[in-house]
């Protein structure tokens, strides 16, 4: 257990974090002012562009005007404050700005620090060459949107794998690296309903039970009408017209299931033994 620092080592440490943010704010306020500077230089820029001729001389004159009063009014605003500082009258003036400098520095220099975003940082992003900006917006586009779909025969084997017998979603969800929605998605799919189950060494929690694996669809009735002289056609093999289905076949075997793929019954998509 780690003692309280001493008041000693607190004094230390917060003059390093002071000096620490004093740098930081510096160079925080010298970028905002540079930022600062640069906007209102292509705003000038930008508006002296738009005119030409006689309006474009006039609109100089007007930028000029405002840089010299402006300047005029800097300087004697700092002129002043200097000289009320120099002479004592405005003792609060001093003091004042040192602590709020003090108090600044020491929020500046705490671990993991960043300047916060402001409107124009945006607009920083502009400088970027377009073939950046052209990759970056591919990236985005070609990120996946969610968790890939779980597929049914991954779903049954995962309850196999990690049921005991019955599986949780969030188990089930982090042995196929995906989300617990996506297994609950999965589920639903094929008519596993999600219900309240126990696992080993866990409380009672939303997750499938091994004994409700859905079980194979009836066959449907054949429609057709066999002739005189024709066998009976009972291989379950024949669609009736009907073309491919899709979905699949859970069979119970003694050692297990078997699941078969309906667009191909004579494919079987995986053996799951218990």
């Amino acid at each position: 257990m780690s003692r309280a620092p001493s008041t000693m080592q607190w004094i230390r440490q917060a003059g390093q974090r002071i000096a620490t943010g004093s740098g930081r704010l510096a160079a925080h306020l010298a970028s905002r002012a540079l930022r600062l500077g640069r906007r209102v230089w292509q705003r000038s820029a930008g508006w002296l562009g738009e005119a030409s001729g006689l309006g474009w001389l006039l609109r100089l004159a007007l930028l000029l005007a405002a840089a010299a009063l402006l300047r005029k009014v800097a300087t004697a605003v700092a002129a002043g404050v200097y000289a009320r500082v120099e002479a004592g009258a405005a003792p609060w003036l001093m003091w004042g700005a040192a602590g709020l400098w003090v108090v600044a520095a020491y929020r500046c220099g705490r671990d993991g620090w960043a300047p916060r975003r402001t409107a124009e940082a945006p607009a920083d992003d502009e400088s970027l060459p377009d073939a950046e900006q052209q990759d970056d917006q591919e990236a985005a586009e070609q990120a996946p949107a969610g968790p890939l779909p779980v597929s049914p025969v991954a779903l049954i084997a995962a309850v196999r794998d990690v049921g005991t017998p019955h599986a949780q979603l969030k188990p089930l969800a982090e042995h196929l690296s995906t989300t617990t929605d996506a297994v609950r998605a999965a589920a639903a799919g094929i008519g596993w309903p999600v219900k309240d189950v126990r696992m080993e060494g866990r409380s009672s929690s939303a997750g499938l039970r091994w004994d409700e694996c859905p079980s194979p669809a009836p066959a449907a009735p054949s429609s057709g009408v066999v002739g005189a002289g024709e066998g009976a056609d009972d291989n379950d093999d024949d669609t009736g017209g009907e073309g491919p289905r899709e979905g699949i076949d859970v069979r119970r075997t003694n050692g297990g299931m078997i699941i078969y793929d309906l667009a191909d019954r004579h494919r079987r998509r995986g053996i799951v033994g218990r």
